[in-house]
């Protein structure tokens, strides 16, 4: 087997590296460098959480899904409701929304995850669509086209105030997104993380060996709506509006979008890759409001000829291997088959 070593790679978990502390360096510089675009920080923090609970079950357990931004919208409306009812205390709504949302999956998930391939992308997105059309035609409890509006929380532990400068906002994202990471990168550097990597590259060997793959499918999959329900609900404490667009097939194509970018394979792909796209997406739609689509589908392009795992694994392949090995600790190596 080859060894080879890789920051990147959930199985690195003996010590932090160089680059790992660098990376969440950035968002705390950006929060004094940016001062006045800490709104749209928090927003790309959020898709940045999305992106993550979406690569947990498409990049480490195979689940290809069409329809996760049904577990951002449960957790979205379900936050909003809250706070509509007269709950006003954002860190048990979140958790509250992003319950919601793993109860979907816990629900659907047995049924759902029974399929592969072709079939479960289908149902997936099924699922999806039939959520649009219940939110837009129950509009006495989702608001509608109209969506639920004046949704306010009372300061994150009764110190700090929202404001329309996007202070609170931003280090709130930020402290939940670093929260779900240290999750998910224990998660997947486990035994029950190996057992979704054995399944995603052979479910049949794996139930061979008395491995229970449903049940991790299942219990993978209702984690990985609970991160994406704590986006959702983190964009509806933010904005202070729930919509449509919560659930749209569009974000479901973004996220996957977003994770492809970023490094499907990767622990970080998914902050990588959304933190791109958002930051691209926003400069090309005040560059040419009409033809922003081109210059993402242009880059997105360029990082899957030339990156064999997206952003980041072109910045391996670009990075000369003492440089990348400066950047680890001794032990951070990674056996094995390295992913596609």
């Amino acid at each position: 087997m080859r060894r080879e070593a890789s920051f990147y790679n959930p199985a690195a978990t003996d010590g932090v590296g160089l680059m790992e502390i660098v990376f969440w360096t950035i968002p705390l510089a950006a929060f004094f460098i940016f001062p006045d675009h800490l709104s749209f920080g928090a927003q790309v923090l959020i898709m940045c959480l999305y992106a993550m609970s979406l690569g947990l079950i498409l990049g480490f357990a195979g689940i290809v899904t069409l329809g996760h931004a049904a577990f951002f919208g449960i957790g979205a409306y379900s936050t909003g409701l809250i706070s509509l009812a007269g709950w006003h205390e954002p860190i048990t709504a979140t958790l509250g929304g992003a319950m919601a949302a793993a109860l979907l999956a816990a629900v659907v998930g047995p049924v759902v995850l029974r399929l592969s391939g072709l079939p479960l992308m289908m149902m997936t997105l099924a699922i999806g669509a039939v959520l649009f059309e219940a939110a837009n035609k129950f509009s006495w409890l989702t608001g509608g086209e109209n969506g639920l509006s004046g949704i306010e929380f009372e300061p994150v532990l009764g110190l700090f105030r929202w404001s329309v400068f996007g202070q609170t906002s931003y280090l709130y994202c930020l402290a939940w997104l670093f929260v779900m990471f240290v999750i998910f990168r224990s998660l997947v550097a486990s035994p029950f993380g190996l057992a979704l990597q054995g399944i995603r590259e052979n479910a049949l060997r794996m139930r061979l060996v008395g491995a229970p793959v449903s049940r991790h499918l299942i219990k993978v999959y209702a984690i990985s709506a609970f991160m994406a329900g704590v986006a959702g609900s983190l964009s509806a404490q933010v904005t202070g509006f729930v919509g449509l667009d919560v659930l749209a097939i569009e974000l479901s194509i973004n996220g996957i979008i977003m994770l492809v970018l970023g490094g499907v394979a990767s622990i970080y792909g998914g902050l990588v890759g959304a933190g791109v796209y958002m930051v691209l997406k926003d400069f090309a739609a005040n560059w040419d409001p009409y033809n922003w689509m081109a210059v993402i589908g242009l880059f997105l392009i360029f990082v899957v000829l030339f990156g064999k795992n997206g952003l980041i694994g072109l910045g391996q392949r670009t990075l000369p291997p003492a440089v990348v090995r400066s950047l680890l600790r001794p032990r951070q190596i990674e056996t094995g088959r390295q992913p596609n």
